[in-house]
């Protein structure tokens, strides 16, 4: 099993940054992708950016957040500038992985570290 431990979510006001950190732990034998989602209270988990040998972010995000990763400490992170009220969410992490060398590609999903914009 793989084990996702999210931090630096809290309260911001708009204009200012967070960085969210995602490490993982336990069993890992590779991790191809890794990944931040947000869900805002009433709407859809959305993709926020994804991580493998190339970097993507959402176009609502773009210009603003970073995506990044530690493979050596097996970390993740997403630096958010110019944050917006519209950012306020649930950040979740999840990574794409392997604990052996036969096994499936699994899906693995962080608890979630809140975000909130506000005045």
């Amino acid at each position: 099993q793989v084990q996702l431990v999210e931090s630096g979510g809290g309260l911001v006001q708009p204009g200012g940054s967070l960085r969210l950190s995602c490490a993982a732990s336990g069993s890992i034998f590779s991790i191809p992708v890794m990944a931040w989602y947000r869900q805002a209270p009433g709407k859809q988990r959305e993709l926020v950016g994804r991580i493998s040998s190339g970097s993507t972010v959402a176009d609502s995000v773009k210009g603003r957040f970073t995506i990044s990763r530690d493979n050596a400490k097996n970390t993740v992170y997403l630096q958010m500038n110019r944050l917006k009220p519209e950012d306020t969410a649930v950040y979740y992490c999840n990574v794409l992985g392997k604990t052996t060398a036969w096994d499936q590609l699994t899906n693995y999903w962080g608890q979630g570290t809140q975000v909130t914009v506000s005045s």
